[in-house]
């Protein structure tokens, strides 16, 4: 079963609501997440570890990685061989769109498919809960509502978003989740509406501190906010990487063709 190969989908949050900092140190958030039909590759290979490939693959190298600890969580809780993997890392990292998480999802969909175990097994599930909060959302790959730290899912329907054309910009700097969170200012805004009208009418509560602490961020959501045909301009997650929905493919790829030097352009659509 080595060669198996899945795709670690970027995820992009739709919109985020953060509603109350929790005596732990965590937060109650509400979001709506909607997956890309593009990402890093993982492939399933015999020799344990992990392979490292890609524009992105280096700066991984010498770090704890997610991938291998859901290989070792899965022997833990299945049985069976420890897996290796290699990964073709196309996402930047620390960037707000999935990619540890989304890396740790795809080598669990892997091994499911390896070892002949459905992918929403109860198993398979609290090991995804276990290596992080937006892991459970990117096993699904699927639009979904978040809550409590983002685990608590529920598929909503976007068919009306689905295989709208968007393009993600990351001006190149890699930003800390932890210390967004940390200087969000407490207040609760307000809670998240349904599907994707709430989608468009909400905001993402974590964008004003991230541009305190990455003022480019502001430049890469005012230079797509000024793109013919975008809509729904917005930070993913805690940031750096910013997107926009567009009209069409062809006022996506215009865009996509004059993104400013030194930033990180994908151009794709939201996955049906």
């Amino acid at each position: 079963m080595t060669g198996l190969e899945e795709t670690a989908y970027a995820k992009i949050n739709l919109a985020l609501h953060v509603r109350a900092r929790e005596a732990d140190g965590y937060h109650a958030l509400e979001t709506l997440f909607a997956f890309c039909d593009a990402g890093d590759v993982l492939t399933l290979e015999e020799a344990p570890g992990l392979r490292l490939e890609g524009p992105f693959g280096a700066m991984l190298a010498g770090h704890d990685n997610l991938v291998t600890r859901a290989a070792a969580e899965w022997v833990d809780r299945f049985g069976g061989a420890l897996a290796g993997f290699r990964l073709d890392k196309r996402l930047p990292i620390a960037s707000g769109i999935g990619g540890g998480s989304a890396d740790a999802a795809a080598a669990l969909r892997l091994l499911a498919r390896r070892d002949g175990i459905a992918s929403s097994d109860a198993g398979v599930s609290e090991i995804a809960r276990r290596l992080g909060a937006d892991v459970p959302a990117c096993l699904l790959s699927r639009a979904a509502r978040g809550e409590g730290r983002g685990e608590q899912l529920a598929e909503v329907d976007l068919e009306a978003l689905a295989g709208a054309p968007v393009l993600l910009v990351n001006p190149g700097v890699a930003v800390s989740t932890g210390a967004v969170f940390k200087a969000w200012d407490g207040v609760d805004r307000g809670s998240l509406g349904q599907g994707a009208a709430g989608a468009i009418a909400g905001r993402n509560d974590l964008e004003a501190p991230a541009r305190g602490l990455c003022s480019e961020i502001g430049d890469v959501l005012a230079w797509l906010s000024a793109q013919p045909g975008a809509h729904l301009v917005r930070m993913s997650g805690s940031g750096a990487t910013c997107f926009a929905l567009f009209d069409d493919m062809a006022a996506r790829d215009r865009a996509a063709g004059e993104v400013p030097a030194g930033w990180w352009p994908l151009a794709t659509a939201l996955r049906a």
